[in-house]
């Protein structure tokens, strides 16, 4: 290669790397604007839902929907999910499961959110009867960690169980019984329940509009000095 081919290549490859600099955020933009308008639909969807709907087996259903469900909580089998914080206080919340039919996968119900006081949680506060009774709640998803370090579920052999960010096949394995594909977040109206207050995403699409602002933004300023400084030494590139 001779020196000027190489002094050639070592004058476009700033262009190259500004270049590929102003895709990507122009892609992380764009990424963000997406996600601005997933959170106002999923915000819409949770305000759209209005009466409850008697859930049945296999039945589809939809994000935020209203669902009524007739069966018996499972009170010696429970979950608590740590590190949930509420308030800037740490916490559980509190997974039952509800069974309706023996033969049919059981139901998941978060049933709220109680604060942590010491090591161990008092039975007494999650504590259930036997009765079969109707639970009222919205679908939901389990809380997902972006980053999950060592096993979810802590004592597999011990309940109620402890678990962090544990996934419903997880869940599932340590029932020892298939569950439903969905989370029910109880109603703040129906009994037996703890601290709820469900809502979409605190993050709300106002915010995914700023980021995607700031990243069409740096894309434009970078483009802008690199025209500019191209035009500047064009001749001599």
């Amino acid at each position: 290669m001779n020196i000027s081919l190489q002094e050639s290549i070592k004058g476009w490859l700033p262009y190259v790397l500004g270049a590929l600099l102003v895709v990507q955020f122009a892609g992380l933009g764009v990424w963000q604007v997406n996600r601005a308008l997933d959170k106002r639909a999923e915000q819409d969807a949770f305000k759209r839902q209005s009466g409850f709907t008697a859930f049945v087996d296999g039945m589809d259903v939809r994000p935020y929907q209203k669902l009524a469900a007739v069966g018996t909580f499972d009170a010696r089998h429970q979950f608590l999910l740590d590190n949930i914080i509420l308030n800037s206080r740490y916490g559980h919340y509190v997974l039952t499961p509800l069974v309706y039919n023996d033969d049919e996968p059981a139901l998941i119900v978060n049933r709220g959110w109680v604060e942590r006081t010491g090591n161990e949680l008092d039975p007494a506060v999650i504590a259930l009867d036997g009765s079969r009774l109707t639970v009222r709640g919205r679908v939901g998803s389990l809380p997902k960690a972006g980053y999950r370090m060592g096993e979810a579920i802590e004592s597999p052999s011990t309940w109620p169980q402890h678990a962090v960010y544990p996934t419903l096949d997880e869940l599932a394995a340590s029932l020892g019984r298939e569950v439903q594909p969905f989370v029910l977040l109880m109603d703040p109206e129906n009994d037996f329940g703890l601290v709820r207050h469900w809502v979409p995403e605190e993050m709300g699409p106002g915010r995914h509009y700023a980021y995607a602002l700031q990243w069409f933004a740096m894309g434009a300023v970078l483009a802008a000095l690199l025209i500019w400084n191209f035009r500047k030494r064009g001749f001599e590139v």
